[in-house]
């Protein structure tokens, strides 16, 4: 069986909401979090994003998370919403990290969604993301 072929849609999310919450704190100063975000992208995807991550934070500031987002607007000129699973760490100043669209979970014009893709930004800035895409009969 061939790998689909796919398209790329490149994007720029800004965010309006980050509130984080420490549920477990070390002594040497490491955290577990759960970070609420609502953010926006604007680009080949035009939608509105709300992600709750779980993130690990470690002493020196580096930090590894997962997250699941649920995004809500067009791709491609089609409407409706998906779910993307995230992955990704900090280091220093630069978040990045990869997603997937979690299978079954497109809706409306976007039914059969699927798609694997990433995102890199500094701390404070909009973070530039991709999705390579297909849909699925």
């Amino acid at each position: 069986m061939s790998a689909p072929e796919t398209t790329r849609a490149k994007a720029v999310i800004t965010v309006a909401k980050y509130e984080p919450a420490v549920y477990d704190q070390t002594a040497d100063g490491g955290t577990l979090s759960r970070i609420h975000v609502e953010e926006s992208f604007a680009g080949d995807i035009e939608a509105d994003g709300v992600v709750e991550f779980l993130q690990a934070a470690f002493a020196d500031g580096s930090a590894s998370f997962v997250g699941v987002e649920r995004v809500s607007g067009t791709l491609a000129g089609k409407r409706g919403t998906f779910l993307l699973q995230d992955q990704g760490t900090l280091e220093g100043s630069v978040v990045s990290g990869e997603w997937f669209v979690v299978p079954g979970s497109a809706t409306a014009e976007l039914t059969g969604l699927r798609g694997t893709g990433g995102f890199t930004a500094n701390l404070g800035e909009g973070a530039e993301v991709w999705l390579d895409y297909w849909f699925q009969a």
